[in-house]
């Protein structure tokens, strides 16, 4: 019998790579995204797509009643969705950080709450999250994404030691730079949001940090966490987190082991603020 895969965010990007490379490792693969059209080439492929949207409690009820209905049994869940949303604190409105977090952190944790009970039946399951290595450093303007992308994976953490006596495997893959639409909408909203305020001159600056990270030289292709999401997908004992993308494990193992003072100079040469 295959195992049956479910990808958020599959209309693009690091989501779309994964649901081929899941396809490719003999996995029934449901793919699913607000907009149905966009995942055309994955469907023509034979990848099962339908529409959710991980802010609509009824979508992904929904969604795994029709993978149960369909296959019987859920396998593995690879919650992808989110976008970043940049701006600075004092202008970023609430409504638009809850957003932050209903897409980053409660749409991700609704599934993983979905799932368990199928996966708990089974006595297996795995539950892959996409974090980033912005779960371990932080910049300005970034604040409400960085601050869903640590939640991802002390929530992951947590959840994964919870799952663990019942079969269920937790882990996380954090991405470094990836060549996707994050990195234009991310610094798009920096300037829409920050560009005419207080912080203009200063936002100015991190939309060309931003653009200049969003080359072949610094970033990679979506294949390349595809790729990863499959080995966490197959592997006998999963890692707790896969950093993946150019420099993702150096950076992280760097900015674990200095102290925030030292982070703080980096981060602050690299934007050119005081």
């Amino acid at each position: 019998m295959s195992k049956v895969a479910l990808v958020t965010g599959g209309s693009s990007g690091i989501g779309e790579s994964a649901a081929e490379e899941l396809l490719k490792k003999g996995f029934v693969v449901y793919a699913v995204a607000r907009r149905v059209d966009r995942m055309a080439d994955l469907a023509a492929k034979g990848v099962q797509t339908f529409a959710m949207d991980v802010t609509d409690d009824a979508s992904m009820v929904a969604g795994i009643e029709r993978i149960i209905t369909e296959q019987g049994r859920i396998d593995v869940l690879v919650n992808n969705a989110g976008y970043g949303s940049y701006g600075a604190v004092e202008d970023v409105p609430l409504d638009e950080a809850r957003r932050q977090f209903e897409v980053n952190l409660f749409g991700l944790a609704r599934l993983c709450q979905l799932v368990s009970p199928h996966m708990r039946k089974q006595g297996s399951g795995r539950i892959i999250n996409i974090s980033s290595i912005g779960a371990r450093l932080y910049e300005p303007f970034g604040a409400w994404y960085h601050a869903t992308k640590f939640a991802v994976e002390g929530f992951s953490s947590s959840l994964r030691m919870e799952l663990k006596p019942f079969g269920i495997h937790v882990c996380c893959v954090a991405p470094a730079g990836i060549m996707t639409e994050w990195n234009p909408i991310a610094r798009d909203a920096l300037l829409e949001t920050s560009g005419d305020t207080a912080y203009g001159e200063y936002a100015q600056r991190a939309f060309k940090v931003l653009e200049a990270a969003d080359k072949p030289m610094t970033s990679s292709k979506p294949k390349v966490v595809g790729r990863k999401i499959a080995k966490a997908a197959t592997a006998r004992w999963p890692r707790p987190v896969y950093p993946v993308g150019k420099g993702a494990r150096m950076i992280r193992t760097t900015f674990d082991l200095l102290p925030e003072g030292g982070t703080d100079q980096i981060i602050s040469r690299a934007y050119g603020s005081r």
